[in-house]
């Protein structure tokens, strides 16, 4: 079976080494040796002043919710993993959604404004597949109204735009370090917060609020990685430069030999290093899409309606907000299957099935 996405592990070899280094130092949590040595390497490696790593990527929003949308407003996009939005209604604010571009698939900073209220606090926008947001104009906006920026980072590790770190933008970036990740620590995430103060306030909010073994600095919770999860990190970190080439090469194929004269894929925005972390594409309805997903899974290959469903139709959002272009794109995109080690016969077979059957 080949599936949208495949977890890469490094040979066990090299994660027991690792983990070896654990076990000697009789130390598996607490900011161990591991997780400040994989720290140090992935701010070398991006290119980012910040990094704090934690425990998964859905935390890294969920403390900067809390300490920066006071229980108000949040715009948002109704096009993203339903994290983005259940962090914001578990942190007792109010999603406001705002539609999407058609062609990037992150949300419409030419419509964000108008979605500005006195209870607005924050914007909390996803750079949807590694696609940056039009960062510019959003930080135009956010300074205008004195409001807050946290971007939805998960898809993009290694992304950068305009030569800077995608993490270096906004109040506060997050990321995810999920298994099916391009990096991965099994389970985790980080955030990425510019201003030292705020940053220091993240970091006493990840470990219960503590300043030093006695104190509080306020109120906090558990985020904080394993040396265990660290111990992955840094197994998986060598090969980093394999992972990016293999899946550079399967979606230079889907580029060259898909046939887009009946389907389309999402356009990359201008100015940006991309990291190839996902391949969608988007049919002209869904019974189209239906019809493919269909003949795909017949032959044992599982593409992801991914993301669907559009976020303001969720039961739980209450959400009266019509978004007709999220809502057509969510019945109409699929991603194909995109992972290292993905036999490239396999791909021409993906390719061959969506050509012969649109």
């Amino acid at each position: 079976m080949i599936n949208v996405t495949k977890v890469f592990l490094p040979p066990i070899e090299e994660y027991n080494l690792q983990i070896q280094r654990a076990w000697s130092n009789e130390w598996l949590t607490n900011r161990g040796e591991l997780v400040l040595e994989l720290e140090e390497k992935l701010k070398e490696y991006l290119q980012t002043s910040n990094i704090l790593i934690m425990t998964n990527g859905t935390l890294p929003l969920q403390i900067a919710i809390k300490l920066l949308g006071n229980q108000g407003e949040i715009i948002t996009t109704p096009f993203s993993y339903v994290a983005t939005t259940s962090s914001i209604i578990w942190e007792n604010c109010k999603p406001v959604f705002v539609d999407i571009h058609p062609d990037f698939l992150t949300i419409d900073e030419t419509k964000i404004e108008s979605a500005i209220t006195p209870k607005t606090t924050a914007i909390l926008a996803t750079h949807v597949f590694g696609n940056p947001c039009h960062v510019d104009i959003i930080n135009e906006i956010a300074q205008r109204h004195n409001i807050k920026v946290i971007y939805d980072a998960a898809h993009c590790f290694g992304v950068k735009y305009n030569n800077q770190s995608i993490f270096d933008f906004g109040d506060i970036s997050t990321c995810s370090f999920h298994a099916t990740k391009l990096f991965h620590t099994g389970e985790g995430g980080a955030i990425f917060v510019p201003n030292e103060n705020l940053r220091n306030q993240v970091f006493y909010s990840h470990n219960f609020g503590h300043n030093g073994p006695l104190d509080f600095h306020g109120l906090g919770v558990n985020g904080k990685i394993s040396e265990l999860q660290a111990a992955m990190g840094l197994a998986v970190f060598n090969h980093l430069e394999t992972i990016i080439r293999d899946r550079k090469a399967i979606v230079n194929f889907y580029n060259s030999n898909l046939d887009f004269s009946k389907i389309r894929t999402f356009t990359i925005r201008k100015n940006t290093d991309w990291n190839y972390s996902y391949f969608p594409i988007i049919f002209n309805s869904e019974a189209e899409l239906l019809l493919i997903q269909k003949k795909l899974i017949e032959n044992n290959i599982i593409p992801r309606r991914y993301f669907n469903p559009s976020l303001n139709t969720i039961g739980y959002v209450n959400s009266n907000q019509s978004m007709p272009v999220s809502e057509s794109i969510a019945s109409t995109i699929i991603c194909l299957p995109l992972y290292h080690g993905l036999p490239m016969n396999d791909v021409e077979r993906i390719v061959q099935i969506i050509n012969c059957n649109l």
